[in-house]
């Protein structure tokens, strides 16, 4: 399989430019079922959000009460979700990384605390002492003093570069904050911990997750890595981005160089059996035990805290946090565990009760999380008995207005702007210590930007002001449009350059800010 990036874990930056008036309340019939509750909120976030297809698992009391898809998987051939259609589920794969981690513990292999470079003697970070005691629970809790998706350029979107190369480029990523000092979400931390399972197993991540998870649990139609998806295999949604009032198509394939950080591909169908075995404390349904009840005591225990909005204990959460591949929190007095994935175009969200016997999968081909958010929460009112609030018309108003926000976003203009040095002077090979080569090039008046391990990642350079230009890259789908702002000796050489996001809207994982440009 073959896949694209972002991660972040966590993006809700796509839509429909309509009235938030067309998403009525969904009310259930007296009598409705928590089932038919969740069927009627996913049918009703179809239009609101202006998504094409979703598809929902739910299970309750070690039972699959649904398992359906709803819309099309493919705006353009308008084919249906199904149960058994693949989406990518992006970072909820970290789950299944910490879940194989576990098994290894529990072979006696490795320990929750061993330091990584026990098991990767090459491993580097930018700071030594880091690097040194750096141990498996870090690299699966966010806490490792990299900043939010630092590097993840270089997987992101899909780059040329081997995962012996973005461990390898770990070495000049800059170090954000002090170790174990604070969450900020790191994908490449993950990828990191999938060479670790592989070293450790013998085997490829993917191959060990795949024999030692998906196998025993039946998931026949899930794999990690967009290009293992067998070709004869054409039930696989495909993502879409809304851009000036309309959604558009885009094709891409899942995050495959995220690997153990975000390259599953995977459906409801499979993911009933894996919510089962969750609530069943490692025992998938057929009987057959992955890992220990301790073992899931150790991904669902708060491990790195993340602070709690003033307003959060009127949802009934106080503390929460992230464990190892899982957040957690307390929720109207019992545990909630979740983890969402986005990537361009497509979503998913899982969220386990463990308390309730439930937990719930939604998937979708669109980058509304609000939606997501609003057939969860609304499940969890039904299961949990909580206060009712209209989810989907709440949702939909935020969304709606995101869209609007980035539809009216322009940079702002600056006053009497400073002309720039002839553009041949800005033309040449820069090379980043971790990234790598990005070039500019002049041919018709115009700059051009090459960065040269990621096939997306082509675009002009137009003139901002003095030395500063905003990079326009081909695909504007992408929504990363970045300033780059090239420094100038007294000479009137140029040495270095630095590059910053020009919208706080584009994903975290184009982490443009991390680069030093140095002029070859």
């Amino acid at each position: 399989m073959k896949t694209l990036s972002k991660i972040l874990c966590v993006s809700a930056i796509a839509g429909a430019l309509v009235a938030c008036s067309d998403s009525a309340k969904v009310e259930p019939e007296e009598g409705t079922s928590l089932e038919q509750k969740i069927r009627q909120t996913a049918e009703q976030s179809l239009d609101a959000f202006n998504i094409p297809g979703l598809a929902v698992v739910a299970v309750k009391d070690g039972e699959v009460i649904l398992a359906e898809g709803f819309g099309v998987r493919d705006m353009e051939s308008q084919q249906p979700v199904t149960p058994t259609t693949l989406f990518g589920i992006a970072s909820h794969t970290k789950a299944f990384t910490a879940a194989a981690m576990a098994t290894l513990v529990e072979q006696g292999k490795l320990g929750w605390n061993d330091k990584v470079i026990e098991h990767l003697p090459s491993f580097k970070l930018a700071d030594p002492y880091i690097t040194r005691e750096l141990t498996i629970r870090d690299l699966l809790s966010h806490r490792s003093g990299l900043g939010l998706g630092a590097g993840d350029l270089m997987i992101w979107p899909n780059t040329d570069k081997t995962t012996d190369e973005v461990i390898a480029g770990l070495a000049n990523v800059p170090i954000q904050h002090g170790f174990r000092e604070r969450f900020d979400y790191n994908n490449l931390m993950f990828v990191t911990a999938g060479e670790v399972i592989s070293e450790v197993s013998g085997m490829p991540y993917h191959q060990y997750v795949e024999q030692t998870l998906f196998g025993p649990m039946q998931m026949d139609e899930s794999t990690i890595g967009f290009s293992r998806i067998d070709e004869s295999y054409d039930n696989v949604a495909v993502g879409t981005i809304e851009m000036d009032g309309k959604l558009h198509r885009f094709p891409l394939d899942f995050l495959e160089d995220f690997s153990a950080a975000g390259a599953t591909a995977a459906s409801v169908d499979d993911m009933s059996r894996w919510l089962l075995t969750l609530l069943n404390e490692g025992e998938t349904p057929n009987g057959e035990r992955l890992f220990k009840e301790e073992s899931l005591h150790d991904m669902w225990q708060l491990t790195t805290p993340l602070p709690v909005s003033a307003n959060a204990a009127e949802q009934g959460t106080y503390f929460r946090g992230y464990g190892l591949g899982w957040f957690v929190k307390d929720y109207y007095g019992v545990k909630h565990v979740s983890h969402s994935g986005g990537i361009l175009g497509m979503l998913s969200f899982t969220t386990v009760i463990p308390e309730k016997e439930f937990a719930i999968t939604v998937l979708s081909n669109q980058q509304a999380f609000g939606a997501l958010t609003a057939i969860v929460q609304e499940s969890l009112e039904e299961v949990l008995d909580v206060p009712d609030q209209d989810w989907v018309a709440n949702e939909s108003k935020k969304y709606h207005e995101f869209i609007q926000k980035k539809a009216d976003f322009k940079v702002e203009a600056v006053d009497d702007p400073q002309p720039s040095l002839a553009l041949s002077k800005y033309a040449g090979t820069y090379k980043d210590a971790w990234y790598g080569d990005v070039v500019i090039s002049e041919q018709d008046d115009t700059l051009s930007i090459d960065f040269t391990h990621t096939n997306m990642l082509k675009g002009s350079l137009e003139h901002y002001n003095g030395n500063t230009f905003i990079v326009r890259w081909d695909e504007p789908l992408l929504e990363a449009d970045a300033f780059i702002d090239f420094d100038v000796n007294r000479n009137n050489e140029i040495k270095t350059a630095t590059m910053e996001a020009v919208a706080d809207f584009t994903d975290f994982s184009f982490d443009f800010h991390n680069l030093k440009l140095e002029k070859q």
